[in-house]
Formats: structure tokens, C-alpha cells, sequence
């Protein structure tokens, strides 16, 4: 399988995270990444390629042009006010407040693009997520090419952004940007399945109202989990997209026993669909040692899964996103990937 992975996404090192009412070293660090791309040479997984840069059109065609200039220039304006720590939003347009209006100063602007605190913007988060869409971007064009699947090992992840909004250490959103790819590229239907244990609000808010894409989600209850406010079961998706969003909501403790047949039945329904690609919005976060979720996989689970996701005999990609165990970040990912080639 090839794998895409770039340098650059060690650009983002954030120094604070806001957790528990403390500020703490963040959980998503650049050793997750070295770990992982570790692994695929370890077990000689196969190619392993740098990313080729892309136009900022295809990021575009998911997230609003505003936004995207904002994140571009959001550490320049927080450095320019004098400000002597990493960029953390304070305010945000709450009920009863200016929704629409984008304030000048950077401390709004914060507010109005975020969907919560924990995610600072430090020095080298634009240049890094840059490079990270291009991974995905990368890996993509590798299966428009002839490929049957590709691994895009991105960093910093993506599944929580939304058109105009950052959060949970998402910047941009690879796998929507990958999934719009393959549709303007041909393809008729593209169906994204988030695997990650934090709901994919992101994806789902960018495809809510749209039947070319198929969000599927499984995750953590969001009336226990981040991001709290959105990936219940009856958000089923809104206009021509009813009927092509579907949520697997989990409490604490979830068994791979439930978690499996949950993803079984996640498959029957992209099987269903009949998509042209499947992308996969790849975290291992499920994990049972993870030190932020509360699911309970196992390092063997996650080989099982990728098998799983194989018998659909779709061209498939795979999106990094979450796993914050760093010590078995590495073989957790990987596992998922050789479950899939069989291995």
C-alpha cells in the first residue's frame, strides 16, 4: 500500500492545550506521526512518497475562502497585537449574539472560526496543515491514477472542520477535500466512513444536505463525548442529502464486540450506496489505553476492522485523524491497514 507523508507536518507544535481546566502539552504532537510512519517501515507496508503541492482550489471547494484566509494569517494578526502566548479564542457569537458579523480584531475572529478552546494556533500551524491536505490530495490522485488504495498519513488531522470552522485540532478537513477530489475527478458518489472515536461534525456539517456523499460516523456519545453538540442517531442529514448521513453513537466502555457489529452494519449501508471510493477517516483512538476516549478496542480489533472494511471491495483511502496512546499509535494504525491487505 502506498503511504504519503510529508515532513512538514512537525511545523505544528503546539505548545498548550486547554484540558481539564488546565493549560497542558497537546495530546495531538508531532511524535504521533513519527510513530506511525515508523510502523509502515517497520513492516514494509510499501511505497512511502512526499506529497506533491496542490492549488488552494481543491481546498476550496469545501471550505469557505474567508476562512481559509484566516487560518493563513491568524498567527502573523495574534503576533502583531503583542500578544505573548499561543492563539487561544475567548469569545464566541453565543445565543442572542452577532452570528454573521466578522469582527476586525483577531481575539473575534478567533471566536467567530472555532468551535472550541482546546486547539491553540502556534507558529507553523497554516504551513502544516497545508502540507497535510496535500498528503491527502497526494494519495488521492495516486488512486485517480490506477492505485487501489492509499494510506495519507496527515498531520494535523481534519475531521472536525467544518466549512468555516476549526477545532479539535483540525485546521482543514483532508478527507472532504480527498472526497470532493474524487467527485470532480468522475466519480459519482464518494462514501466517507469516520472511524475516529470523536464524531466527525466536520464532514457531516460540509455533506449534510448533499446524496453524492455518504457520511458515516462511529463514535463516542456525543452526551458524554467531544464535540458534544452534534453526531446523535437522528441527524439522518437535511434536502437532497436525507437519508445519507448516518451516526453510531457509543457509551463508555464500548466493547469491539459492539463496535464490530456496528461497523458491519455501517458497511451494509455503503454497500448499499454503491460508491465509486470509499475514504476512510482513519483514528485509532478507540483504543482501549487512549488517554482522551473511552472505548475499548484492542491492538487485534483494529487488524480485525481493517478486514472489515476490505470485504466492501471498494478503492479505498485511508485519512489519518486521531489516536493519542502514542506508544501504540503506530501498530494500531498500521494493523488497520495490514487487516485490509490481509496480512
Amino acid at each position: 500500500m502506498l503511504t504519503v507523508f510529508s515532513e512538514q507536518h512537525a511545523l505544528r507544535d503546539a505548545k498548550t492545550e486547554l484540558y481539564g481546566g488546565e493549560l497542558v502539552p497537546p495530546f495531538e504532537c508531532p511524535v504521533r506521526a513519527e510513530h506511525i510512519i515508523e510502523r509502515v517501515r517497520k513492516v514494509q507496508l510499501g511505497e512511502i512518497v512526499a506529497p506533491q503541492h496542490f492549488a488552494i482550489d481543491a481546498v476550496t471547494r469545501v471550505h469557505d475562502d474567508a476562512f481559509i484566509r484566516f487560518l493563513e494569517t491568524a498567527w502573523d494578526e495574534w503576533q502583531a497585537e503583542g500578544f505573548k502566548g499561543e492563539a487561544i479564542p475567548t469569545c464566541w457569537p453565543a445565543r442572542g449574539m452577532q452570528q454573521e458579523r466578522i469582527p476586525r480584531h483577531i481575539e473575534g475572529k478567533l471566536g467567530h472560526y472555532a468551535m472550541a478552546a482546546e486547539t491553540s494556533i502556534s507558529n507553523g500551524t497554516w504551513e502544516a496543515a497545508r502540507a497535510s491536505v496535500d498528503v491527502a490530495l497526494t494519495a488521492q490522485a495516486a488512486m485517480q491514477n490506477g492505485a487501489r488504495e492509499a494510506f495519507a498519513l496527515c498531520r494535523p488531522p481534519g475531521h472536525h472542520a467544518a466549512g468555516d470552522m476549526y477545532g479539535g485540532y483540525c485546521f482543514i478537513n483532508n478527507a472532504a477535500v480527498a472526497s470532493q477530489a474524487f467527485l470532480d475527478q468522475g466519480a459519482a458518489r464518494v462514501a466517507l466512513l469516520d472511524v475516529d472515536f470523536h464524531h466527525g461534525n466536520g464532514s457531516q456539517a460540509i455533506f449534510y444536505d448533499r446524496d453524492d456523499v455518504m457520511f458515516v460516523s462511529l463514535h463516542g456519545d456525543p452526551n458524554d463525548a467531544f464535540p458534544h453538540f452534534l453526531g446523535y442517531a437522528d441527524e439522518t442529514g437535511e434536502g437532497a442529502g436525507k437519508g445519507y448521513n448516518h451516526n453510531y453513537p457509543m457509551g463508555p466502555g464500548t466493547s469491539f464486540q459492539t463496535w464490530g457489529a456496528a461497523l458491519e452494519d455501517a458497511c451494509r449501508k455503503i454497500a448499499d450506496y454503491a460508491p465509486d471510493a470509499l475514504v476512510i477517516s482513519l483514528g485509532v483512538d478507540t483504543f482501549e489505553n487512549d488517554p482522551i476516549s473511552f472505548f475499548k478496542l484492542s491492538s487485534d480489533d483494529f487488524k480485525r476492522y481493517g478486514a472489515t472494511i476490505a470485504g466492501l471491495n471498494l478503492p479505498s483511502l485511508f485519512i489519518m485523524e486521531g489516536g493519542y496512546a502514542v506508544d501504540e499509535i503506530g501498530i494500531n494504525a498500521v494493523n488497520v491497514l495490514e487487516g485490509y491487505e490481509g496480512r
